[in-house]
């Protein structure tokens, strides 16, 4: 069985072994397209397709592959086509609530070791925004860095600016400024990438994700769209593809997202707003709503301007959709089970002699 040149990281090797006992081969899923898959093993890249047990296995589309998963696979027909027969386990995740009304989760894409949230200094920068990146970020136990693009539209005192805002927001990720035309910061960011690792462009059509992989490429391979009178890039990627660099690391590159819907993020809203929740532990009371009870720290922290009412804001609305939305999937859950246990009782009464 032929290993993948990116299986470098200690915690997947070992599940190799295990596969090749089943007479399987490990391979990546570098994208996928309605349902459509691409693996990949060593230099080789193919296209795959779910067997029907792992379709039947798969209590919910987030139980399937998606880019970045380590499957483990059965090749045909010479090696050019592939059966994917398990998912192994996965070590880190970016997730999403389903578009819409579902309630549900939906896999963007996985073991990914450090996400780069790319936000524009021009018209696309968000201090919110970027908070709801966090929390997704910190939720699937990926290291953030903030990539600031575009620089060359904004002067060097507002750039300082715009870095401030952030910190403010007691963002402690690294910060690295980047611009496309000028070439500034491509190589910090490269610096940044370690052979055999997994990194994720995160961030809005046309903030420049795209013509930032071409630069890391070198050869201008992906198609970028043509710049709108505002500066900023239009939207050119339409799935999400697990592209492998010169040097050994590998980039999912990935549509901007429209829609970040937040369900079980609990711990990545917390991990992302620590300074509120650091001063929260000095409250009076511990179900504190930290809107005008007494001895409340966070209201105090903002009188004296260490933390700021929008921060404060975005928290608590964050926490809030996060709730709504977990509460919708357990009220889901338990109405699944009670028809699943009707059910049960109403075959069971039907198979009675003298029934039905």
């Amino acid at each position: 069985m032929e290993r993948s040149e990116s299986a470098t990281d200690a915690w997947i090797a070992p599940r190799f072994d295990e596969l090749a006992a089943l007479d399987l081969s490990a391979a990546r899923v570098t994208a996928v397209d309605r349902g459509r898959y691409l693996v990949r093993s060593g230099s080789a890249e193919v296209p795959a397709e779910l067997t029907g047990k792992l379709l039947h296995l798969a209590e919910s589309s987030a139980d399937l592959p998606c880019v970045g998963d380590w499957v483990g696979v059965r090749y045909r027909d010479g090696g050019t086509h592939a059966s994917i027969h398990t998912v192994l386990p996965r070590r880190s995740f970016l997730r999403r609530k389903t578009a819409g009304r579902d309630i549900g989760f939906q896999m963007i894409a996985v073991n990914i070791d450090s996400a780069f949230i790319v936000m524009s200094c021009h018209f696309d920068f968000s201090i919110p925004r970027l908070e709801r990146y966090l929390v997704m970020v910190h939720d699937g136990h990926i290291e953030p860095v903030v990539l600031l693009t575009k620089t060359d539209l904004v002067s060097p005192q507002a750039l300082e600016a715009l870095i401030g805002q952030i910190r403010q927001v007691g963002v402690a990720a690294q910060i690295v400024c980047v611009s496309s035309v000028s070439g500034e910061g491509v190589e910090q960011v490269r610096s940044l990438m370690a052979a055999g690792k997994t990194y994720c462009l995160l961030g809005s059509s046309g903030v420049g994700k795209t013509t930032l992989i071409n630069r890391l490429l070198g050869d201008g391979r992906l198609e970028t769209g043509e710049v709108s009178h505002t500066g900023e890039g239009r939207h050119t990627t339409t799935r999400r593809h697990l592209i492998a660099l010169a040097h050994g690391a590998l980039l999912i590159d990935m549509p901007g997202m429209r829609e970040l819907g937040l369900l079980g993020a609990g711990e990545g809203i917390e991990d992302t707003f620590a300074d509120i929740r650091g001063w929260a532990g000095h409250c009076r009371f511990p179900d504190c709503t930290h809107d005008s009870e007494p001895g409340c720290a966070v209201r105090a922290a903002i009188q004296r301007g260490d933390i700021t009412e929008a921060h404060l804001r975005n928290y608590l609305k964050l926490r809030k959709e996060s709730e709504f939305h977990d509460l919708s999937l357990a009220e889901r859950r338990d109405k699944d089970r009670a028809f699943g246990r009707f059910m049960h009782s109403y075959r069971k009464q039907k198979g009675r002699p003298g029934r039905g």
